[in-house]
């Protein structure tokens, strides 16, 4: 077999965070798997899931309902039972830090020897083993990135090579490789799924373009992320004795986000599994937001008719957020369809219910421009932290990553820490590898003066590298460098209590997390895109630009690539645990004329006051009477009867010292810090001073004050 990509068979073979803990007591290693235990840390669904040990079934589970928790629960399950030896397992998932989560889960519970890959990873070890035997010789360099090859074939065909144009046609060359499309045949397909007019260019020459990336390839002697792929399949077609020899150590297979498989992956999945059925499937149809690369939701909802007698167990118990993010969450969906009797959720989909107590009303907040706009989720940001939510625990999420910029600013400017997703690596930071060193060295080394607590070995080691109980007061380098240190001593933490770990699992555990980019908590506000977000939680997040242009974008063509934006949006709303903010600018700059409308996603759930064309012009006819009583009826009709109340305490004291010193009540504080105050309830005077509106001044002026109000109204209570 060549080197060069082969042809594959393109026939296909024809076969919250819970309310419970995550972790049962005493599952470290070591410690004797109680399947009867495993099955009562889960709700009714789950267990359904656990227990189905043999033959293939498809697991629907909506955002929040614990799908992870499922899976690994079930296969720690088949472990305890002795159906499956952990050994013979591989849980297949998209994204090397969700495998090394897998990992950990399952170290957690006492199952360390399952292998939890991504595709390109399983692939990759693969090939890598039988390449001296079938192919011979040394496996080629990987190629990281297509642009340089891309950019060389587009130059030959005289076409530009400017660096959009240069990504949409790297961009095209991977979605041609995943769909098992070839360059002969490219002209055809695309046309076929509507991706015509690609970077400018007709399909004919784009097929060229293709043809051209396969020759450099060849001549420079690499193979691309595709090809491991498609070289696996290819020595699994022709070799039938390396087939069975990956077919005897692996027996069970799970895949996690199924939704997003594509056609190359689903048949290098075919092909371990030959014509076995012994196939876990994960998967949320509202959660498909990559079909632009390829991936199809087609082989989840087909699963039952792909496996005659598949089972499917639905997830929709939602651990993750509160009734009112969930309700905004389902609502968002249903609108993507009406029948007869009003809006319905699209086929597949799952309608969420949430497990959770009530929380706050999901806050709407319309802003000026983007630098106001900007200004604003800084005083979001504050008011959370107010109220007690540590800054890693916050998320600001936005449709591109070109958005970001202005909140970076904001923030900096702010002296509020944060994290762009997409930035420097934690695991490539000078002082976390040298943090992994002394670690070694201590475990090594040091036995003798251990005292064998986790948490306290950590702690003096680290104290070494700069590491103290008590941060840095200031923002910047320092500061940062705390906050990595830091993010190691909770993971020791964490390790000490769920698993009774010492400095040589530590290390280990963070060896494989940086094999898999799976860094721990970091203090900071994180910056991600929507796209990158996906997988994650955070207790509050800010989604800001959900107007027209931006979510969905203006690049969005057709109906289908509408639907994935609302889909999208679904995905950012179900990453908040707790609070919600959702905000858009009317304009970009200051000044600029206010064209910008709310999402359509979002008609009939934003404000009244924001639902008809012409909004943001009366708006500005608004006197501030009517602006101030729109205030107090959006108060009143989003926050319960004990908060409004104390926000009338806090009227009346104002006005009492108002009095007292002859001034106007608004002098004191005006009615929106009043608001924020009742909202938040914040107990110490740095968090009073977070609240915007509430100073320097104010706060030696009045704070102390404030404070005895609160506490007097939480004791009369």
């Amino acid at each position: 077999m060549s080197p060069t990509t082969p042809r594959p068979d393109p026939t296909g073979s024809p076969v919250p965070k819970p309310a419970h803990s995550d972790v049962p007591r005493n599952t470290h290693p070591g410690a004797r798997l109680n399947a009867a235990g495993l099955l009562e840390a889960l709700d009714p669904d789950q267990r359904e899931v656990a227990e189905h040990l043999e033959g293939p079934l498809c697991v629907l589970a909506g955002a929040g309902t614990g799908k992870t928790r499922a899976i690994t629960y079930r296969i720690a399950h088949g472990v305890a039972t002795g159906a499956y030896q952990a050994t013979q397992v591989l849980a297949v998932t998209f994204t090397a830090r969700a495998a090394g989560e897998m990992r950990s889960r399952l170290a957690d519970l006492g199952v360390p020897g399952v292998q939890a890959r991504t595709f390109h990873a399983a692939a990759l070890r693969q090939l890598t083993y039988f390449w001296p035997t079938a192919i011979g010789g040394r496996r080629p360099d990987i190629q990281a990135h297509k642009a340089p090859l891309v950019g060389a074939a587009a130059r030959r065909l005289g076409l530009p090579t400017d660096r959009a144009t240069v990504r949409d046609l790297a961009a095209e060359v991977e979605w041609a490789k995943v769909t098992m499309t070839l360059p002969e045949d490219y002209a055809q397909a695309a046309i076929a799924a509507g991706r015509t007019d690609v970077a400018g260019q007709e399909a004919a020459t784009v097929a060229q373009v293709l043809a051209l990336y396969e020759e450099a390839k060849s001549e420079r002697g690499v193979i691309d992320f595709e090809d491991v792929l498609l070289l696996t399949i290819g020595i699994l077609l022709d070799r039938d004795d390396i087939a069975s020899q990956v077919r005897g150590q692996y027996k069970h297979f799970v895949v996690d986000e199924y939704q997003d498989v594509s056609p190359l992956q689903q048949r290098l999945l075919d092909l371990w599994l030959g014509h076995r059925r012994q196939l876990c499937v994960v998967g949320d149809v509202s959660q498909t937001i990559y079909s632009f690369t390829g991936a199809t939701p087609a082989f989840l909802t087909g699963f039952t008719t792909r496996y005659e007698g598949a089972r499917t167990v639905r997830l929709s118990r939602d651990y993750r957020s509160t009734p009112q993010v969930v309700s905004l969450a389902n609502q968002v969906l249903a609108r993507s369809r009406r029948g007869g009797d009003g809006p319905r959720l699209p086929a597949g989909a799952v309608e969420l219910v949430a497990q959770r107590p009530s929380g706050p009303a999901v806050r709407f907040k319309t802003y000026d421009d983007d630098l106001a706009e900007a200004e604003g989720v800084v005083a979001q940001v504050r008011r959370l932290q107010a109220a007690g939510v540590p800054l890693s625990e916050i998320a600001i999420l936005y449709r591109t990553n070109s958005q970001s910029e202005v909140f970076e600013q904001a923030l900096a400017g702010a002296q509020i820490g944060y994290l762009v997703r997409g930035g420097e690596r934690f695991f490539e930071r000078e002082e976390v590898k040298r943090a992994m060193a002394v670690i070694l060295g201590a475990a090594r080394t040091e036995k003798a003066t251990l005292t064998g607590d986790l948490g306290l070995d950590v702690r003096t080691v680290l104290s070494r590298e700069g590491w103290s109980e008590e941060p840095p007061a200031p923002r910047g380098a320092v500061r940062e460098r705390w906050d990595a240190l830091n993010a190691l001593v909770a993971l020791a933490d964490e390790m000490a209590q769920n698993r009774g770990a010492d400095l040589d699992a530590l290390h280990t555990e963070l060896r494989e997390r940086a094999d898999a980019q799976n860094a721990p908590t970091v203090e900071g506000v994180t910056l991600s895109s929507l796209h990158a977000a996906k997988g994650l939680e955070w207790d509050a997040v800010i989604l800001a630009g959900a107007c027209e242009g931006l979510l969905p974008i203006s690049l969005a063509e057709g109906q289908a690539a509408i639907e994935e934006e609302r889909r999208l949006l679904y995905v950012g709303v179900t990453r908040a645990r707790e609070h919600l903010v959702i905000s858009y600018a009317r304009a970009r700059n200051a000044g600029g004329r206010a064209a910008r409308k709310p999402s359509r996603f979002l008609d009939g759930l934003w404000p009244a006051v924001q639902d008809s064309r012409g909004t943001s012009r009366r708006q500005s006819r608004q006197s501030a009477k009517e602006r101030s009583r729109q205030s107090a009826a959006d108060f009143e009709a989003n926050n319960d009867p004990r908060t409004i109340a104390l926000f009338e305490e806090l009227r009346a004291w104002r006005s009492d010292v108002a009095k007292e010193r002859s001034r106007p009540a608004y002098t004191v504080f005006a009615d929106a810090t009043l608001r924020d105050i009742a909202v938040v309830k914040p107990t110490s005077l740095p968090r009073l001073s977070l609240i915007h509106g509430v100073g320097a001044t104010k706060l030696q002026e009045y704070g102390s004050q404030v404070l005895a109000l609160l506490r007097e109204f939480e004791a009369g209570d």
